[in-house]
This record gives C-alpha cells, sequence and structure tokens, in this order.
C-alpha cells in the first residue's frame, strides 16, 4: 500500500517539534528566520544547541552526524582539543588589540608556508570580502575594469560576484545590486573555450575568477584540462587568474587546489579552514601584486595605494584559532585522513544506490562529496567526479525537490547533509561512514515509498 507523501512532512515536523517553535520566534525578529540564505528549509531549519568531533545536538536532543562541518570551514571536526586551548589562551590575552599583535604574523607565515605562491597576504574577515578585495587588486595592477566568472560559480554576495550565480545560464542571484557593478562583470559559461577566448580578446578583462573545484563547491565539477586552458589564457591576455579558494583551500591538498591540479593562479581567495572555523579569510599572492595595499611615499600612496581597513582583520581569536589549525594541517596527514573517508563514504553510498534501484550517483573531490539523485552514473559508480555531463542536469540534481526530500529523510536518520552532499572532517571515522551509509539506505527506502525517488 502506497504511503502517503505527506508522511515525511508530518514525521519531520514532530522529530524537530521544539526546533519548529524557534523557527516560528525567529521570524518575529529577523528577516525570514534566518541569518544565512543557504539555511533555509522547508517548513523549516533544524535548531542546533552544541557540537562536539563529528557531531551536533539539536534543540530536540537528537543526535546528527554533521556533514556541514561549519559550511566546510572544521576540517578538524567540532572543538579541537588544540583550537579550543589557543582560543582560551588567547581569551586570558584579550580579545581585539586594535593593533598589530605576533599571531598575526604567525599566521601569515604559515599562509605563505603552506599556499603555493603566496608571498604576501592580507587577512580579512568572509569569503566576499576576499573575493572583492583581489577584483580591486586584479584591477589595480592590470589597469583594466572588468572581471569575467563561470556561471554557476559563487564567490560571495557583494555586487561584482552575484552576476552568474544561479544556474548554468548566468542569472543574477539578487535584487538590489547596482547596475554599474553587475555590468563590470562578464559570466561566461563554464567549460566554453570559445566564450573565454572571445572575453579576453574583446573585453577590458582585468581578471577571471573561477572556484577550481567547478561551480557550486564541486556540484559542477571543472575539469582539469579546461582549468589548465584559462591558465594559458589568461596569462597570454595578460589578465589576472583568481583562484577561490574559500572552500578547497587547505582541503582539496595541503596547498589548495593549486597543489591538486598542478596549476598556478595569480592570486588566491581563502576562507573557512584559513581561519580556524572562525570569521576570517584572506588574499595571498606575489609581492608585487599585493604591493598596491602597501603604505610607499606620498605620490603613491594618493594614486596607487589601495584602501583597505576592517576592524577585525586578523583579529586576535580568529588568528589564535587559524595558527592552531593550520599547524595540525602543515604536514598534509589530516587533510589525507578526511579524503580517504570520504573515498569510503562515495563508495557506500553508490553501493546503497545500486542495492535500492534509485537512480543517482555519489562523488567526490578530496573530502568534499555531492549525491546526484536521478543522475546516471558516468560509467563505473567510482565515486570519481563526473566528466562532460550537462551542467544544469548537475546542478538540479544539487538543488531539486529530490534532494531536499533526501535532506529531511537523513535528518530523522541522524544524518545532516550540506543539500546535496558535505565535508568530511579528521574528526569523522570509519564507524560513522558505515553508519550515514546504512541511515542512507533507510531514507532511500523511505523516498520510494512515498514516490519521492
Amino acid at each position: 500500500m502506497r504511503v502517503e507523501a505527506t508522511d515525511l512532512e508530518r514525521d519531520f515536523s514532530e522529530t524537530f517539534a521544539r526546533s519548529r517553535e524557534l523557527f516560528r520566534e525567529a521570524k518575529e525578529h529577523m528577516p525570514g528566520g534566518l541569518t544565512h540564505d543557504s539555511r533555509w528549509l522547508e517548513p523549516f531549519p533544524v535548531f542546533v544547541d552544541r557540537a562536539e568531533g563529528p557531531y551536533k545536538w539539536t534543540v530536540d536532543g537528537r543526535r546528527l552526524i554533521d556533514y556541514w562541518m561549519g559550511h566546510g570551514a572544521l576540517i578538524l571536526g567540532h572543538g579541537h582539543p588544540s583550537v579550543r586551548r589557543a582560543l582560551a589562551e588567547q581569551l586570558e590575552r584579550g580579545t581585539h588589540f586594535g593593533a598589530s599583535h605576533p599571531l598575526e604574523v604567525e599566521w601569515a607565515r604559515l599562509v605563505t608556508e603552506m599556499v603555493p605562491g603566496a608571498e604576501r597576504v592580507r587577512f580579512v574577515n568572509s569569503g566576499t570580502e576576499a573575493t572583492q578585495l583581489a577584483m580591486r587588486l586584479a584591477r589595480a595592477h592590470t589597469g583594466r575594469t572588468r572581471v569575467a566568472k563561470f556561471a554557476g560559480h559563487f564567490h560571495g554576495w557583494h555586487d561584482e560576484a552575484v552576476t552568474g550565480n544561479r544556474g548554468p545560464f548566468g542569472v543574477t542571484a539578487s535584487t538590489g545590486a547596482s547596475p554599474a557593478a553587475l555590468a563590470a562583470t562578464v559570466a561566461l559559461p563554464a567549460g566554453d573555450a570559445d566564450a573565454l577566448r572571445r572575453a579576453l580578446s574583446d573585453l577590458d578583462v582585468a581578471a577571471v575568477i573561477v572556484e577550481p573545484g567547478g561551480g557550486g563547491w564541486g556540484a559542477v565539477p571543472m575539469e582539469r584540462e579546461f582549468l589548465a586552458l584559462v591558465r594559458e589564457e589568461t596569462r597570454r591576455a595578460g589578465a589576472v587568474l583568481i583562484f577561490d579558494e574559500v572552500i578547497t583551500g587547505f582541503r582539496l591538498a595541503r596547498g589548495g587546489a593549486q597543489e591538486h591540479y598542478g596549476i598556478r593562479a595569480d592570486l588566491v581567495c581563502l576562507g573557512k579552514i584559513v581561519a580556524g572555523g572562525l570569521p576570517g579569510a584572506a588574499v595571498a599572492g606575489p609581492a608585487e601584486m599585493m604591493a598596491y595595499l602597501e603604505y610607499r611615499d606620498e605620490e603613491w600612496n594618493r594614486r596607487r595605494k589601495i584602501a583597505h581597513q576592517g576592524t577585525f582583520n586578523g583579529n586576535p581569536l580568529t588568528a589564535a584559532a587559524a595558527v592552531a589549525t593550520l599547524k595540525q594541517l602543515r604536514d598534509g596527514r589530516l587533510i589525507r585522513r578526511a579524503a580517504e573517508l570520504c573515498r569510503r563514504l562515495c563508495d557506500g553510498l553508490n553501493g546503497a544506490l545500486a542495492r535500492s534501484g534509485v537512480t543517482g550517483y555519489a562523488y567526490r573531490q578530496a573530502s568534499m562529496f555531492h549525491i546526484a539523485l536521478g543522475v546516471e552514473p558516468p560509467g563505473p559508480a567510482d565515486g570519481e567526479p563526473p566528466r562532460g555531463m550537462d551542467p544544469g542536469l548537475l546542478e538540479q540534481a544539487a538543488k531539486g525537490p529530490r534532494t531536499v526530500a533526501l535532506r529531511k529523510a537523513m535528518l530523522l536518520e541522524g544524518v545532516d547533509l550540506m543539500r546535496s552532499g558535505g565535508f568530511l572532517s579528521a574528526a569523522h571515522s570509519p564507524a560513522d561512514v558505515e553508519e550515514t551509509v546504512a541511515a542512507f539506505e533507510r531514507a532511500l527506502a523511505r523516498l520510494k515509498r512515498e514516490g519521492l525517488a
């Protein structure tokens, strides 16, 4: 007998009743009841009370295996002992000096040591600020005005970044953006070499900015060959290549996407992991390009210097967490551990899909993974990023109604996916992977009963 499709919604609302109440109150004080658009979930998001290691506990008392990991920021897991100690020690010394301090120097030294081509570093407070500053640096360095990006690639919410955020065909992601700023950014079809060449030859392009792992943190992967072509064409045109490694930095490898793909960018935007899971980000690059942030003589300062402020840039608490985290990652061992766990997870998820008879494919990049329901595996279901697949199909799978239903079903089974997938940390264990795969099988069975898969 067919189970009514409302059963999932009913079970979700009953299981997370306290979250439902909090969301009702939140909407009375915050627009939409949210502080981040991606946390939207119909009919309400799940509220979390505490977290530790690979787990978090909801206000309803349910333990969840966490694959959000602070939107990818917590590669060591929640509350790593070394980060906790560093924060506790710094709290005793002060939270904000309004001055330079030794920890920011150590933080910068670690970044320049680990990130290829990072001769100088400037700290900011978010990935959005990092991409905005990188674009400004590129304009100052080249004397050109426009920036090219790829449709479906996310580079923050400032006006110059929102063109082409939604979908492979380049829909602007926000109302209220300045038309002049929107006009300064052109969105190119991802993977289209001819469009890239035309943009670089016909437009006054200062920089090309790219998510090197692919649009939507790898939901629509970018093939290495095309990434190498972007490097070649930007170099030929004298344009700056910006890698937006807010997510991939220190996750794809110790040296991020540059090390993983063997391709060197001109400027790198870092966030999330670089700040140890606290608010913070950075732009890194060669001394010549980063020099536009320096103070020099009066003529330089008046005509060439980039003005850049930020009350919390490099603040002591974030610096303490960042230094503790990067020291843990410096030898690459924990990065590789998380990636190996992700491989096991994708193997298990693809096995569950095959056993259930549900069409779909789980694929990974290092310790990041995505589940594309309704998408046929591209050859062997080995977890490798799909090549040559319709980007619209992959994006639809990442954001479609079946993915939303899967997330709710997985929450009921004790697993919190970040929409279509998530992030592994060094705190996850093989047992967590096995538990997740078992939960996935039960969730798929629920979706099949309710006619959702």
